[in-house]
């Protein structure tokens, strides 16, 4: 089910062959793209009615209007299993207790006396979030999206998420509820990207937005990819993927039901385990089949497991595993080893990092109080997931006096005349008269 490679027993390939051979699912954006961008510039040019052609035809859902009354989320929240809204009461607890120390202080450096530069932390205004309903509604993305933006002050919060032909053509009720009990007032039954165009343009009752986060298909992706610059983005996400270092003293049944539940998302998600034990690899291995056999998607998980984007990748020892992982720039890393925690603190790219055998990835898709919003594709070599941060802009405040201009005047003289710039020059030395 899983194919191998095999890098024992000889000099480990530089990073760049390196990221070359390791298992990844190939996500060609471009491709849709000629797809995506008549669908957005419908939306531009009729706004509401294009929405509502468009969700007949791709959801099979005609809506007059894609918003979500009040009513529905209130009904979604009053109905809701007890059982689910105190689970999403514990995760909304821990994710903005986690968040909450995310939150950025203004500061200002007093450079000389006189003149100071203060960097301050504003709020996006206006955002839409997208949270996916395509193979699950991910209702956890919800909590995921909504709560930093809350929390880095974010005034106007708008949520898309696709409507369902089974619910009367209004999104999923555990979406709804999740809204409701955040607060969220504002929500569109509208997906795919004709979502991201009604945020970008603005259509209906929904006003454009200053940004949009959140994951999605790869027409999700492609649409925000042609409408940035425009809106900004947090990423564009791709299929969702699992590495696993692991040595011998990892449980195979633990490994093995790991890469199973990351392989549940999507057909393309990816299942990377890495290890220095043939055995572990053997032990998985042959667990697999009865334990995908047992799961109620087991045909999404075997072609995502069988795919080229999964694999086994045996090494040497730790520092050979650890060039690898960090090659591959995981969204979700696992570290199952001894001294697990020492040898995560050694990670330098991964989207997020879970030590030992009781942190698995799915306790953080749902109530660790981490963000679940990663990036993907080896993205995380220069990227970071969804955070407080995202939602907010490092302004800085330039103050200076007469006498700390003059100070440094001559300095900004000699520069800007190396660059051929006078203009720059006189717009200090005017001022020194």
């Amino acid at each position: 089910m899983l194919a191998r490679i095999d890098l024992r027993g000889s000099r480990l390939p530089g990073v760049r062959e390196l990221t070359g051979l390791l298992p990844r699912a190939g996500t060609d954006i471009d491709s849709v793209l000629a797809t995506v961008r008549p669908i957005c510039e419908d939306v531009r040019e009729r706004g509401a009615e294009a929405v509502r052609e468009i969700t007949a035809r791709f959801d099979g859902v005609d809506a007059e209007d894609f918003a979500v009354p009040q009513a529905a989320l209130d009904d979604a929240l009053a109905s809701i299993d007890p059982a689910l809204r105190e689970a999403l009461e514990e995760a909304v607890s821990r994710v903005r207790k986690v968040h909450a120390d995310q939150r950025r202080t203004d500061v200002t450096t007093e450079v000389v006396p006189g003149g100071t530069v203060t960097e301050r932390w504003v709020p996006v205004r206006r955002v839409g979030l997208y949270v996916p309903g395509g193979l699950a509604p991910l209702l956890s993305s919800v909590v995921m999206n909504v709560v930093p933006a809350q929390l880095a002050g974010v005034e106007s919060i708008a949520v898309a998420t696709p409507p369902q032909r089974d619910n009367g053509g209004l999104p999923d009720r555990g979406v709804l509820a999740a809204c409701a009990l955040l607060g969220v007032t504002e929500v569109y039954a509208v997906g795919g990207a004709q979502a991201i165009a009604v945020f970008g343009y603005g259509a209906g009752s929904c006003e454009p937005v200053d940004m949009v986060t959140g994951p999605g298909n790869v027409y999700v992706t492609a649409a925000k990819r042609l409408l940035r610059g425009l809106i900004g983005i947090d990423s564009e996400a791709g299929p969702t993927e699992v590495a696993i270092l692991a040595d011998d003293t990892a449980d195979p049944v633990h490994v093995a039901a790991d890469l199973i539940s990351q392989a549940e998302h999507d057909p393309l998600a990816g299942a990377v385990l890495v290890t220095t034990s043939e055995q572990l690899a053997d032990a998985v291995t042959a667990l697999l089949p009865e334990q995908v056999a047992a799961t109620k998607h087991s045909d999404r998980i075997t072609t995502a497991l069988g795919g080229s984007q999964s694999g086994v990748v045996l090494v040497d020892d730790l520092d050979a595993g650890l060039a690898v992982v960090d090659a591959y720039a995981a969204e979700h890393l696992e570290i199952q080893t001894r001294d697990a925690r020492e040898v995560a603190l050694r990670v330098r790219n991964a989207g997020a990092v879970f030590v030992g055998a009781w942190s698995p990835v799915s306790l953080g898709d749902y109530a660790a109080g981490s963000n679940h919003v990663l990036p993907t594709g080896g993205c995380a070599r220069h990227s970071s997931g969804l955070s407080v941060q995202t939602f907010l802009r490092g302004i800085h405040l330039v103050d200076y006096d007469e006498q700390a201009l003059a100070g440094v005047a001559r300095h900004v003289d000699v520069l800007a005349h190396a660059e051929d710039l006078p203009a720059h020059a006189a717009a200090v030395a005017v001022r020194q008269r």
